[in-house]
């Protein structure tokens, strides 16, 4: 194998691949990135078992081949090279070795056989869909803070997804819960997505994809089977198995019957919570909120810190309520809240809060309260 291939487009790819590979590896193999030069384009991939990516970019080839070599060191060299080099590869007659040079720096990597590679791709995946880009971003960004990562309980630690209906329309729901708060967003059900099975999406793999699609295009075409999911869109194809378990059924810890209800700026309130908090400590980082008609009280108490307290003004019909919160599960929320007021519906002090986006029926959110 020899290419010529320029320093940027090529260090772009390589950072897309050695992301999935894992800094230690007992196996050598799943240490390396498969380099192919082929159809006037070079083609990278790297698994960790679990999860494979295949990126290309165009190349000059001067001879056609493949290879595997250390991905994160590799990765390094291209990182170090001035922006303008242009950057040769080229193997050695039996494949062992691999020559990466850009002007005068030359470096010689050892190589692992092509064949020794594991492949993830291939097999069937019947079910069969599209999606906007920015549509895939929200459904991420509005749910994967509530992933579980405890590994005891592994049917946690993914986002769950699964075609369902919302007041008689079909909807696609995407679910993460971590057994003190959940989080759920919908949006139409795309076309081919009807039948498709609930399936989990490991937390890795909802990480890696979240990184490539801040440079996607507008679609992304998805296809799976009950045990693995692949993406594809531009010239990147991200292949994942999907968590074998069975989710809870989430729709029991969403309260029905919560009638009392707050209304408050989400940007005001997360100040004060941050503040607040400041002085909480540092394992349970508790927040109680004394909500007493126009008035909420924020506050938290330290042995060792003291205490503090803040008042807000807020909406509130209903009788007094005492409740607590970990102070980081309600940042994480009100992250995610993008209009100017956000919803609190709540029972009592012992129950599960609902909290929404007055201006985003799509999304939903659940709190389990604190002791305080």
């Amino acid at each position: 194998m020899k290419l010529s291939i320029e320093r940027s487009p090529f260090l772009k790819c390589l950072s897309h691949v050695q992301s999935v590979v894992e800094k230690r590896n007992t196996i050598p193999i799943l240490s390396n990135v498969l380099i192919e030069a082929k159809n006037g384009a070079l083609f990278m991939c790297a698994t960790d078992m679990d999860l494979e990516i295949i990126d290309s970019v165009p190349a000059n080839i001067e001879t056609e081949g493949t290879t595997t070599v250390p991905a994160h060191t590799l990765y390094d060299i291209i990182r170090k090279l001035p922006d303008d080099a242009n950057v040769t590869l080229e193997t050695s007659k039996d494949n062992t070795s691999m020559t990466v040079q850009a002007g005068r720096a030359v470096f010689k990597l050892g190589c692992l056989p092509r064949d020794d590679f594991p492949e993830m791709s291939g097999g069937e995946t019947p079910h069969d869909f599209e999606l906007p880009a920015s549509s895939l971003r929200d459904l991420i960004d509005k749910t994967r803070f509530a992933i579980s990562t405890e590994e005891t309980r592994y049917y946690l630690n993914g986002i769950y997804i699964h075609s369902t209906e919302n007041e008689a329309m079909p909807v696609l729901r995407a679910v993460a819960t971590d057994g003190h708060r959940l989080a759920r967003f919908e949006m139409p059900l795309p076309d081919g997505a009807g039948s498709m099975p609930g399936v989990i999406i490991p937390r890795k793999t909802v990480g890696e994809l979240r990184k490539l699609l801040d440079e996607a295009g507008d679609t992304i075409r998805i296809s799976l089977s009950d045990k693995k999911i692949c993406f594809a869109f531009d010239h990147i194809v991200l292949t994942s198995k999907l968590i074998d378990g069975t989710f809870p059924d989430y729709e029991r810890v969403i309260p029905k019957e919560n009638t009392k209800f707050l209304d408050i700026d989400p940007k005001l309130f997360a100040r004060a919570v941050d503040r607040v908090s400041t002085i909480a400590t540092e394992k349970s980082r508790a927040v109680k909120l004394v909500i007493n008609g126009k008035v909420m009280t924020l506050s938290a108490n330290s042995p060792e810190s003291g205490s503090a307290s803040e008042e807000l003004e807020v909406s509130f019909d209903a009788e007094s309520i005492d409740i607590g919160f970990n102070a980081r599960y309600l940042l994480d929320v009100t992250q995610q809240i993008e209009g100017e007021t956000c919803r609190f519906s709540m029972s009592d002090s012992a129950s599960p809060t609902i909290i929404q986006d007055n201006s985003d029926p799509a999304s939903l959110y659940v709190l389990m309260p604190m002791r305080v």
